[in-house]
């Protein structure tokens, strides 16, 4: 593949890179997906998807994510992992990916649909509790937290999702917010409310995390007295949003402040033939249909940037 000008190189297999993938394989144009991990992004930290339209029954997110793969494959995309992108630049038409791991790609046009990564608290004791009770994903992890205590921080859709699926596993959850409501759709907000499992925990931010080898309590200060008070737990699954990953290609695209890629409807940037979709992508609205329906508009307009060019 490192010998190869592409027609198209897709950065990301979450659903955006995907279905990015299926519109250009299906255009008869050459297709790299690379990505870091494995095909399917955030689907594979999701534990079901009822929301996405054509399935009235829940899908679990990594059968999902493997039927778009399997797609994306028939029609002649070609999908390799393990490669992580430090910077794109430009070779006169062409678009450069030099690799972490050295060497570099070319493609004529380039779909940055890369998502994004979680928000870290930034409190003491959670780096270096790190995968010892302190996680980012309640699916990868929750399993190891049979019987136990553990908080969840975050008042958004996705904390209040995770916090219900550990109630499968762990004996207590503390659903730990920041301000005196959540801002979890209100289905997820009632769902919580009938779970005697999880107790919200209002006004509170975490002050620090703490234990021996492993995690044993964290500190709350209160948003209002500034009180610090102890919370005995064994596991902390942070929930408080999500970082775009952009830094490989900030300096051709506008960044808002925030530094998400701004585009425009056709998922055009900046630089003419590099196109962004999906998480990383400004918008008000991220789930996985609308980051489909991004990788499909980004295709064609890849593909009617190829066409104009020849």
């Amino acid at each position: 593949m490192f010998d190869k000008v592409w027609d198209v190189i897709v950065v990301g297999a979450g659903p955006g890179g995907l279905a990015s993938a299926i519109y250009t394989g299906r255009s008869n144009l050459s297709t790299l997906v690379i990505d870091a991990m494995f095909p399917g992004g955030q689907l594979l930290v999701t534990e079901m998807i009822e929301n996405y339209p054509g399935f009235p029954e829940p899908m679990a997110g990594f059968e999902l994510s493997d039927r778009m793969k399997k797609q994306a494959e028939k029609f002649g995309a070609v999908i390799e992992t393990g490669y992580s992108v430090s910077k794109v630049s430009l070779d006169g038409d062409l678009f450069v990916l030099d690799m972490e791991s050295g060497g570099s790609l070319k493609s004529k046009t380039v779909i940055w649909a890369a998502g994004s990564t979680p928000k870290k608290l930034g409190v003491p004791g959670e780096a270096e509790f790190l995968g010892r009770g302190v996680s980012y994903c309640a699916v990868c992890d929750g399993a190891l937290f049979k019987d136990r205590d553990v908080a969840v921080i975050g008042g958004g859709d996705s904390a209040l999702e995770e916090a219900l699926f550990l109630t499968k596993f762990a004996r207590k959850v503390y659903l730990i917010h920041r301000r005196d409501k959540f801002r979890a759709v209100p289905i997820l907000q009632d769902r919580v409310k009938e779970n005697e499992k999880i107790e919200p925990v209002m006004n509170k931010t975490v002050d620090s995390i703490k234990g021996e080898q492993f995690v044993e309590s964290i500190d709350l200060k209160d948003a209002v007295s500034g009180e610090i008070s102890k919370l005995n737990v064994d596991g902390v699954f942070i929930f408080i949003g999500h970082e775009p990953n952009t830094e490989p290609i900030a300096h051709l695209v506008e960044l808002d402040d925030r530094g998400y890629v701004i585009t425009d409807d056709e998922m055009k940037t900046a630089t003419p033939g590099l196109f962004a979709a999906g998480d990383v992508r400004r918008k008000p609205l991220k789930q996985v249909v609308t980051a489909t329906a991004d990788g499909a508009v980004a295709a064609m307009s890849a593909s009617k940037y190829l066409e104009e060019k020849e």
